[in-house]
């Protein structure tokens, strides 16, 4: 009889919106072979503590894994994993993803998490669970936390290169439960062609996670998944949830070619400055391939908060505007996502980029807004935290502080609740969010319609107009009761 793992995916940020746990059908892949694989996934249960323990004693399995970010599910994870935990002390949990690589002594300081797996998780994976059943040193397991005296990390692995690793064993999940209905069509899954980021933007999760190394797969093997998945599920959309998609012209394009006729409209992740760079005849390619929408990180409309966010030599306000207006040329929506209230000047900061932002809106009015309010990570050399340290911030040192409703909201990018922020900044932030999304209606909801979408322009045009953004208690009274999507809290 082959030992059993469990995988446990906590409730993601968007409830009823699942997507394909990618990170842990990541992991399985690498022990599928060798081991039995039992998924609990917490957007599709309502008490998977209970699952959890069911199965743990059913199978007698000795390994919970379980993937973290900041946020619902690190709000579920801990109280899942102390459930599970109190009543089968025997059982080891290992954490892995964002959260836990960047707070590892935090998360180690608990009495219900046995280890943490830093950055990419396969290889490492693999050997704590052979260790685990067959024996072997801790020590020798790269890549992972543990206590040992105190926490103790052992060396990162060396990075796998995608082409190296299997497919995602698809056959072990029941696919057609993620199956959803979007912007991109009815019939939408997700997938990772590339793993990591080749830049270091000081207010990023990656960086740490992945030490600016960007490894991807071939145009083949991605053109390949894609046509599995359209083969076997009838996909007629898909989200490329890469932390950069398009860090390569050549292979954007490839792929682009393979998605050609295929009816697949599909969504990505990019650079403003990276893809500024690309040929028309790529954003040609893109276009006919199905391209419907491309993330991208603006995050502000001053170059200088731009230079202290590392985002590179290359981006400034104009490529932003450039892009925009680039994108609505080849019919491609552009979504942009903003950090407002960077210091040492929050204040200013929101001001300023507020007046970007309907700069952007004259040029190509589709352009969709994601605004965030600045939040540090944990990041070596970063100039953001080093001004935010000396201003008094400081994370939580243990997992309940960190789920306490305060840091629930930092996690989100919402409510950061750090000592420079003051409130009155926070509302301006919300209030002039209300008002442009009702005066331009993200595209991505299908339900509002022309009467609808008049309405609410109307109802905020002299707002907008006059760039009067405070108390707009009728815009926020009519989002409750239309309940129209809002694309900073809710993803199409």
């Amino acid at each position: 009889m082959r030992p059993t793992i469990l995988l446990y995916n906590p409730i993601s940020t968007s409830p009823g919106k699942q997507r394909l746990p990618l990170s842990l059908l990541a992991i399985a892949a690498v022990i599928t072979d060798d081991y039995d694989i039992e998924f609990i996934d917490g957007n599709l249960i309502d008490d998977p503590a209970t699952a959890i323990i069911a199965r743990a004693q059913a199978t007698k399995a000795k390994l919970l894994g379980c993937t973290v970010m900041a946020g619902p599910q690190l709000h579920q994870a801990v109280d899942v994993c102390r459930r599970v935990k109190a009543a089968l002390p025997d059982l080891q949990i290992v954490w892995g993803g964002y959260f836990p690589t960047q707070h590892t002594d935090v998360t180690l300081r608990s009495d219900y998490v046995d280890y943490v797996i830093q950055g990419q998780g396969e290889a490492p994976f693999r050997r704590l669970v052979d260790t685990l059943h067959h024996g072997g040193a801790l020590s020798d397991v790269p890549s992972l936390g543990y206590v040992n005296g105190g926490p103790h990390v052992n060396p990162r692995a060396p990075l796998v290169p995608l082409e190296k690793l299997p497919w995602y064993p698809y056959e072990r999940i029941d696919v057609p439960r993620y199956v959803g209905a979007n912007y991109l069509g009815s019939r939408v899954l997700s997938h990772h062609s590339s793993f990591g980021c080749p830049f270091a933007c000081n207010f990023c999760a990656v960086v740490s996670f992945v030490n600016q190394r960007w490894l991807a797969e071939s145009a083949d093997r991605g053109g390949a998944v894609v046509t599995h998945l359209q083969d076997r599920y009838q996909i007629d959309g898909l989200e490329f949830h890469d932390m950069d998609f398009f860090v390569s012209e050549s292979r954007a394009a490839a792929i682009a070619d393979r998605l050609i006729g295929k009816g697949i409209n599909w969504w990505a992740l990019g650079r403003v400055d990276t893809l500024m760079g690309y040929s028309d005849a790529t954003f040609e390619k893109l276009a006919r391939s199905g391209a419907k929408m491309i993330f991208m990180g603006a995050e502000s409309g001053d170059a200088d908060t731009l230079e202290r966010m590392n985002k590179g030599g290359q981006s400034s306000p104009e490529l932003t505007l450039a892009i925009v207006e680039r994108m609505k040329y080849y019919g491609i929506v552009p979504e942009l996502s903003f950090v407002l209230g960077s210091p040492p000047d929050p204040a200013a900061d929101i001001d300023q980029t507020i007046q970007f932002i309907r700069k952007i809106k004259r040029v190509n009015p589709a352009t969709e807004l994601i605004l965030y309010i600045y939040t540090p990570v944990p990041q070596e050399d970063s100039l953001l935290l080093a001004e935010a340290t000396k201003l008094g911030f400081r994370f939580p040192e243990t997992l309940e502080a960190w789920v306490d409703d305060t840091w629930s909201q930092f996690a989100l990018r919402r409510n950061p609740g750090t000592p420079w922020f003051r409130s009155s900044s926070r509302q301006r932030v919300r209030d002039f969010e209300a008002v442009i999304n009702a005066y331009y209606p993200t595209v991505t909801d299908m339900r509002l319609r022309g009467g609808m979408r008049q309405l609410l322009a109307a109802l905020s045009g002299w707002r907008y107009r006059l760039e009067f953004y405070r108390w707009p208690y009728e815009l926020k009274a009519l989002q409750r009761l239309v309940h129209y999507r809002r694309p900073e809290t809710t993803g199409f």
